[in-house]
């Protein structure tokens, strides 16, 4: 039997010791030199709570044996007095409690050795540890996914507004849209080039993240980045959209709005995630830029109180075209709008009133009753077919 270090008989083995530190202190730490009263006084209960159990233990094999031996006497040697079932019954109730006291003696010499553990459970920083683990950011997006991201049932609140969302790990804002490197390409130089691509990323910004514009401002800045010269897709056809939208003339296909006197954003983060690349165009002289992103916006009603935080998730396709002055009549500065696709998440379908508008619970539905199949607004291994204004689709999550 060893002793401790304070000349302070414990009568508790080296081994034993050994143990209580490993189930105490969760393999974290080392046993400390002189242990506290407190702590000799538990590892001598565990320590007596360990020849208990030895000693149950022993005799559950020695009434296993002695059962076996009875099996080949004869019938009359099985039969016993009753007490010995009662006896056995209370024996069996006996090693129950003594179970359930190491299992308590256990937890409260942990709780007392890393009371964090304890604290945390009340608190709930546990859950909110395991949702920063879970925030950990992703690895920009190079390439096109090949599934759509794995489901959590997690509900989203006023503090956790991406909780339970893939896009939990999605980088915020302006920082998650990277430009590529820029080289030279369709007869433009790398300089001109890696200017379309920044056009590029102000008018995403503009358009799908700057919070005035979230929250139905008119998006002049966003504006100003569109050719004034285009007449399809440009400027004028944008301002005339936000002056009097329509079916024909959305302002939301280039915006992410909301109408300020029905929802509000919870708090300023913006999450996306997409890529951007470029390439020759059609004609020499000009590049034409892709880019692909999805963005989410947690969003609240905007009645005073209201604590249901739903998502709206927005997903663009678009191509932007930069000609050289030199060789076409175009707006130095400026982009041209070309193609785009649009995918909506949580926004009522069939409205046109220049803003999105998304469902709570107990809302009755506006506009087009969903129809189509369910869609996932996360999945970004698949490209965007050509949306009809008929199309309307129920979401498989938000």
């Amino acid at each position: 039997m060893g002793s401790n270090d304070d000349g302070a008989g414990s009568g508790v083995s080296d081994e034993a010791w050994e143990r209580f530190a490993r189930e105490a202190g969760g393999g974290g730490g080392v046993a400390p030199n002189e242990p506290s009263a407190r702590a000799r006084m538990v590892t001598e209960r565990l320590r007596r709570e360990d020849e208990e159990r030895a000693a149950a233990e022993r005799g559950w094999r020695g009434r296993r044996a002695r059962a076996a031996r009875r099996a080949a006497e004869p019938q009359g040697w099985r039969t016993g007095p009753a007490w010995q079932g009662r006896d056995g019954a209370r024996t069996g109730n006996r090693r129950l409690k003594a179970g359930a006291g190491i299992v308590f003696i256990a937890a409260l010499a942990l709780v007392v050795v890393r009371p964090e553990l304890l604290i945390d459970r009340l608190t709930g920083e546990d859950s909110e540890r395991a949702t920063a683990q879970a925030a950990q950011p992703l690895p920009a997006e190079s390439v096109r996914p090949t599934a759509a991201p794995s489901a959590d049932p997690d509900r989203p609140t006023l503090r956790d507004p991406f909780r339970g969302s893939p896009a939990l790990q999605w980088a915020e804002g302006a920082n998650a849209i990277e430009v590529p490197e820029a080289k030279a390409v369709g007869g433009l130089s790398k300089e001109r080039v890696a200017q379309a691509l920044a056009l590029t990323k102000q008018l995403l910004v503009a358009s799908n993240i700057d919070p005035a514009t979230l929250r139905g401002e008119r998006p002049e800045a966003a504006l100003k980045l569109l050719e004034p010269l285009q007449e399809e897709g440009g400027r004028s056809v944008f301002a005339g959209a936000l002056d009097k939208p329509s079916k024909d003339a959305d302002p939301t296909w280039l915006f992410s709005r909301f109408d300020p006197a029905e929802v509000r954003p919870v708090g300023e983060v913006v999450k996306v995630r997409g890529r951007m690349s470029f390439e020759a165009g059609a004609t020499d002289g000009e590049v034409r830029v892709r880019a692909d992103y999805t963005f989410v916006y947690p969003l609240v009603k905007a009645a005073p109180g209201s604590d249901q935080v739903e998502r709206t998730i927005v997903r663009r396709q678009m191509s932007l075209y930069v000609n050289d002055p030199a060789r076409f009549v175009v707006t130095p500065g400026t982009l041209q709008y070309g193609e785009h696709r649009e995918e909506f998440g949580n926004d009522s379908c069939g409205i046109f009133d220049g803003y999105m508008h998304p469902q709570f619970d107990h809302d009755a539905v506006r506009g087009d009753q969903p129809s189509a199949k369910p869609m996932d607004p996360y999945d970004r291994s698949k490209d965007l077919d050509d949306r009809t204004s008929a199309e309307c689709r129920t979401l498989s999550r938000s």
